[in-house]
């Protein structure tokens, strides 16, 4: 690469980010990003059992039916509120029960004869994340609970095996860890796109592109500004959102080297980048562009294994997204931030990612060649 083209390029980077400098709305976008929806992903969209409201119908009270009542603590849920059958259903249809018990009568007498009595259990399953836990939770509660009053341990007999189960690389199974991360990881994805579209369409839609094109500059020049210039804006906030937000903040441990992890990042950016600029030459005008991004990012996002397992994908939607960099970096993040994975584990996910990106960039010149040609002509 000759010197005056990497002028050139330092040269149109600076003033991409002095554009960016000036444009207050995506560098709002740029800081909430790496701050506060980090901050709101991680706390507020967990997946586990918290506070879940109780309604109990204690029809026994009995010592045994007090005693299951009185399981049910925070955490996981609030404390059980006495109510009527009455009041149960109403308070079911008006959503203020997450999970309902009714306890029969002679209930404690029937256990003690060593009958079966049924306890029932109404679950609000419209809050699908949480019903299958909490019907778990209540079912190993009640059982624990009249183990222990019965015979004083809680574990109801003797099994041939003793399962011991370690928890590796999240051992209290804390959302927050997989949530904050993860919107890391999506941010990256979703910024590099939209700023380096965005700037591609801002470009033409301020006539800038024609002065460009009289200048000597290639299209391979005016690209590579736009990749390093949006990427390093990017990836700093990236190593701002973790260092600050998810390790200090939210208190996350990264279990791997964010070093690494950035340097995998920036190759990312590069493929990134060419997928934002490939859409900037699709699109007329920045509501285009926008509607090209949402269809865009949403199956990177959904579909690269971030949300869900790639093993639990159709076996066409796995092969498809084997195009994407994205599964790769997904997949190479999560192993060195959550597992803790060196350079020897990810090196594979990192080739095949940098292969994936130049099929990209080069795409997205043979489209921006096109462009400028059109424009000349």
């Amino acid at each position: 690469m000759r010197l005056s083209m990497v002028s050139n390029i330092y040269r149109l980077g600076l003033k991409e980010l002095k554009s960016l400098w000036a444009d207050k709305v995506l560098l709002v976008l740029i800081c909430w990003a790496f701050t506060g929806a980090i901050y709101t992903a991680a706390t507020g969209a967990s997946q586990e059992l918290r506070n879940a409201p109780v309604a109990v119908v204690d029809e026994d009270q009995s010592p045994l039916s007090q005693r299951i009542v009185g399981a049910f603590y925070p955490p996981y849920f609030r404390p059980p509120q006495q109510a009527t059958l009455a009041e149960l259903d109403r308070g079911m249809d008006s959503g203020r029960y997450n999970f309902t018990l009714v306890i029969p009568a002679n209930f404690q007498h029937d256990v003690q004869a060593g009958r079966t009595p049924d306890i029932q259990l109404n679950i609000d399953a419209t809050i699908m994340s949480q019903a299958f836990i909490g019907a778990t939770y209540i079912k190993s509660i009640a059982l624990g609970e009249v183990n222990e009053y019965l015979t004083g341990k809680r574990d109801s007999a003797a099994t041939p095996i003793n399962l011991t189960t370690r928890v590796r690389f999240n051992p209290n199974l804390t959302g927050v860890w997989f949530g904050g991360v993860m919107e890391v990881i999506n941010n990256v994805t979703m910024l590099t796109i939209i700023l380096v579209g965005a700037a591609f369409i801002r470009e033409r839609e301020h006539g800038t592109i024609e002065h460009l094109l009289v200048m000597p500059l290639t299209p391979f020049e005016i690209m590579m500004a736009k990749i390093w210039s949006n990427g390093l804006a990017v990836l700093l906030g990236a190593s701002f959102a973790l260092i600050v937000m998810v390790q200090h903040v939210l208190k996350v441990p990264i279990a791997g080297s964010v070093l690494l992890f950035l340097a995998a990042a920036a190759c990312y950016l590069f493929a990134a980048a060419s997928i934002g600029i490939f859409l900037g030459t699709l699109a007329r005008s920045m509501p285009q562009l926008g509607l090209l991004i949402i269809l865009c990012i949403i199956p990177l996002l959904l579909l690269s294994g971030g949300v869900t397992p790639r093993e639990s994908m159709p076996a066409i939607v796995r092969h498809i997204m084997l195009g994407a960099p994205t599964t790769y970096f997904v997949r190479l993040a999560q192993g060195i931030l959550y597992r803790g994975a060196g350079f020897d584990v990810v090196w594979r996910d990192l080739l095949a990612m940098t292969v994936v990106g130049t099929v990209f960039f080069n795409v997205a010149l043979f489209r921006f060649r096109k462009a400028v040609t059109q424009t000349q002509g």
